[in-house]
């Protein structure tokens, strides 16, 4: 969801903007290189170097951490042949993480808008600044964190011969999952 998200941002930012030379000034430093050598190959490379940075901007996570693994490993119990208290003890996992993460992204937004606060002021406070984005950071470094932490509580619940299939059924959603930006 948080991709098609930033798609859309993405999509609309590029629609929406005004044409480069209305607010090209003389003394500006141009995005991309005005070399008139420069290969696709290169705008290729500095296009997915910004969508890069702005993806992690953003708090975007690698193909990986995206993959929703305990809703995997539940949506197919059949496959994995998971108990009624495998099943039972997952579900109270991801319940579990859902409530941290909603209790942990409110923290995230309150934060920012401190965050935003402090830097509307006519002379911010830099180490005021500095102290409220470390704590943004230790949030969003937390709630990954606690999603690995969801992740590997849930695959400690399954047997030797239960994880070889989630690492094949993993391994096949990677090829058909549609990943950010050329598979970051």
């Amino acid at each position: 969801m948080k991709i098609y998200a930033a798609l859309a941002l993405v999509i609309s930012l590029l629609v929406l903007s005004p044409p480069a030379g209305a607010l090209a000034a003389e003394d500006k430093k141009p995005a991309l290189r005005d070399d008139s050598s420069q290969s696709f190959e290169e705008l290729g490379k500095d296009f997915r170097g910004w969508l890069g940075r702005w993806w992690e901007y953003i708090g975007g996570t690698t193909a990986h951490e995206q993959q929703p693994v305990i809703s995997l490993m539940l949506r197919n119990r059949e496959k994995l042949a998971l108990s009624d208290d495998q099943v039972k003890k997952l579900e109270q996992l991801r319940s579990d993480f859902e409530k941290e993460t909603i209790r942990n992204e409110a923290d995230i937004r309150v934060a920012e808008i401190d965050l935003n606060n402090l830097l509307q002021v006519q002379s911010a406070d830099l180490e005021k600044v500095e102290a409220k984005i470390r704590d943004i950071e230790r949030l969003r470094a937390d709630l990954r964190i606690a999603r690995i932490r969801a992740i590997e509580k849930g695959k400690a619940l399954l047997t030797a011969e239960q994880r070889k299939k989630l690492q094949e059924l993993l391994s096949d959603q990677r090829f058909t999952r549609s990943q950010p930006w050329g598979g970051r």
